[in-house]
């Protein structure tokens, strides 16, 4: 079948190695990779006939991608952390294509060799680090906006070095060639970026005004590619005029859309384009160099940790952030794969390099979410040997902390909760890791500490033991759990709120002794209940009777509540059930200047007048002798029928 039949067998192969490792929770690119060594021709067995035609189709894979990365980026992303993201992330790659060089100068390597390895390694994996934080429900976190921030820059960084890996072969003898290939690349990035913020909006309005999807993604690719293939024109890559199209686009109306509906074309592409990354493997040097291998994975794990722990200190990043970036960035990334392919089409490296690199990859790929989750106990160990840094609190109150409310996660759960008892002038704390919640909740007023409230040092900060009631609104489980592990053992007694997001959540918490749960959407739908019987005329009572049998019910075993057949039968007779009316005394009414004894209206109505608010005060159970004026608000109590009839005879003009 040809180059059909080659295409089939990569994705069915790519398909069926991804969905394992995603079953093992390891990224899906990996086995990719991996299904490219199966299917490769240095495995035997099922192959593609022509690894070139494949090849060609990976180009556009590459291209593809950068240019979706070229739509999402997002430079407010780098508003909070622009410092280390740029200036950091800068002195980083330059740190490790140093430390790479070094590495392939002692392993007698040429220097062109030794700079592209100090290049491959200098970059990490925004896919694999961005699949652990989700996984840890890490997101949102200062340590995850330094990270993403550094992830970013990184990607920028990558279409520079792939134009410049080619002209490696040439670097001692024409370096005035590689300033104008600089050059030349500076002016068709402006050339295309005055042109088409101009030219592409207007196309894809024009098609967006057709209504057909079919169209739009027919368009947005074909200005990806074309883009891409001009700058191929101009002696550039394919790759960098997808790129540079992709943050045209990104600044339109349409960057959104144009982004949803080219994922699923950049994941087929991409797919295909990580297996011919596999395919260029071959398993014998691997199994050759075990040794130099792990050696290699050691080295680059270790120096990048020290790299960005060490850049993390020199930002004045404290806590557990410098642990969290040298273990999280240690890995090689993504687009490491495409800098060593350049290297071995523009003869740079060979091919047996080649297997080493993309070996070294992978190893430290598939040791990143093991090692992400290190940073906890060891930042724990570290606080044991060491002295405890200072926590950063604001707004604290002159006199303490003590029977306040302590609420761990300021986002809009917590910050309405303190709202609340900021305007009731109840003592409470906020504790917050994500940074832009902490600014705004400095600038409200709120007493606020920023950091990690599963920590036992932030939690003495917040004077846990003396706290009168804990709300855990954060989302994550996981730093719920380390929360209640830390609180229940320091302050035994304290009443606990737990925000749960869903039944098995639930399950989980009755597990650690929690009693009060809240799950958000099981509320909202509480609350939809209660609207809808009331628009059917059902009676307030009965209605909070049911509602307190479903959660009861609910929140008791963790299970959808099956509600008593009891409390359904006796929602028939709800329109029977005595209930108290409010009624607004107007100018004119009949009872306007009379007194209760004088409109005899248990007499002709059947209802009791039990309440009455005049002039801010209530007046419970009022003497027959009192007379109604304009204004008043009465309170009886009595059926709907009665009560509608004493609105007709009193208050009706």
């Amino acid at each position: 079948m040809g180059i059909a039949g080659d295409i089939i067998i990569v994705i069915v192969f790519g398909l069926a190695a991804g969905l394992i490792f995603n079953m093992i929770k390891l990224p899906p690119i990996i086995g990719y990779i991996i299904a490219g060594i199966v299917i490769g021709p240095f495995t035997g067995g099922i192959t593609v006939s022509d690894l070139a035609r494949v090849e060609l189709l990976a180009e556009i894979g590459v291209a593809l991608l950068l240019f979706s990365i070229g739509l999402d980026l997002s430079f407010k992303e780098l508003r909070d952390v622009r410092g280390i993201a740029i200036i950091g992330t800068t002195v980083q790659i330059l740190l490790c294509i140093l430390f790479g060089f070094a590495i392939g100068h002692f392993m007698g390597l040429p220097a062109t060799v030794s700079i592209v390895f100090g290049m491959v390694i200098s970059l990490s994996s925004t896919m694999v680090v961005l699949k652990v934080l989700m996984s840890r429900g890490l997101i949102g976190t200062l340590s995850s906006k330094v990270m993403i921030g550094i992830l970013i820059v990184q990607d920028l960084a990558a279409i520079p070095l792939m134009i410049v890996i080619p002209k490696l072969n040439d670097i001692s003898s024409n370096l005035s060639g590689m300033a104008f290939i600089i050059l030349k690349a500076v002016v068709v990035l402006a050339a295309i970026i005055i042109v088409g913020i101009r030219l592409i909006p207007f196309i894809l309005k024009y098609v967006a005004m057709l209504n057909s999807r079919e169209l739009f993604l027919i368009t947005i690719t074909a200005i990806g590619l074309g883009i891409g293939y001009l700058t191929h024109m101009f002696g550039l890559s394919l790759a960098f005029g997808a790129f540079v199209a992709g943050m045209v686009i990104s600044e339109s109306d349409y960057s959104h859309q144009a982004l949803n509906d080219i994922i699923p074309l950049r994941d087929v592409f991409g797919l295909i384009f990580f297996t011919s990354i596999g395919m260029l493997l071959d398993p014998k040097v691997i199994t050759g160099n075990i040794a130099l291998i792990s050696l290699l994975v050691f080295l680059v794990v270790g120096g990048k940790f020290a790299i960005f722990s060490s850049l993390a200190l020199i930002f004045k990043y404290r806590n557990i952030i410098p642990l969290a970036l040298g273990l999280s960035l240690a890995q090689i990334g993504e687009f490491s794969f495409v800098l060593a392919r350049t290297g071995v089409q523009g003869g740079v490296i060979d091919k047996e390099f080649y297997s080493l690199i993309l070996a070294v990859s992978v190893i430290t790929m598939i040791l990143s979410p093991f090692l992400s989750m290190l940073s906890t106990p060891l930042y724990a160990l570290k606080k044991k040997l060491f002295m405890h840094e200072q926590v950063q609190t604001i707004n604290m109150p002159e006199t303490g902390l003590s029977g306040h409310v302590l609420i761990a996660g300021g986002g809009r759960v917590g910050s309405q909760i303190a709202s609340v008892l900021h305007r009731l002038n109840f003592p409470f704390i906020i504790i917050e890791q994500d940074f832009r919640r902490f600014e705004k909740s400095k600038e409200i007023g709120f007493p606020v500490i920023y950091g990690d409230a599963g920590q036992e040092i932030v939690l003495t900060a917040a004077n846990i033991d003396k706290a009168k009631l804990v709300i855990i609104s954060a989302p994550s489980m996981i730093t719920a759990r380390e929360i209640l592990n830390i609180v229940q053992t320091q302050n035994p007694g304290v009443e606990i709120i737990v925000r749960a997001n869903d039944m098995d959540q639930i399950k989980e918490l009755q597990k650690l002794n929690v009693k009060d749960i809240v799950q958000p959407e099981f509320e909202a739908s509480l609350e939809m209940i209660r609207q809808t019987l009331l628009r059917l005329n059902y009676r307030v009572p009965a209605i909070q009777s049911l509602i307190d049998e479903i959660k009861e019910t609910t929140y008791s075993t963790g299970k959808t509540s099956a509600i008593n057949s009891f409390i359904l039968k006796s929602m028939k007779d709800t329109p029977f059930l005595i209930e108290t009316g409010w009624y607004e005394v107007k100018s004119g009414d009949h009872i306007e200047g009379k007194s209760i004894r004088e409109l005899e209206v248990r007499k002709k109505s059947g209802v009791s007048i039990v309440g009455l608010m005049r002039s801010g005060s209530f007046i419970p159970n009022p003497e027959p002798e009192l007379v109604f004026t304009s204004g008043d608000m009465v309170a009886v109590i009595g059926t709907e029928e009665k009560r509608e009839l004493f609105q007709s005879l009193y208050l009706i003009k």
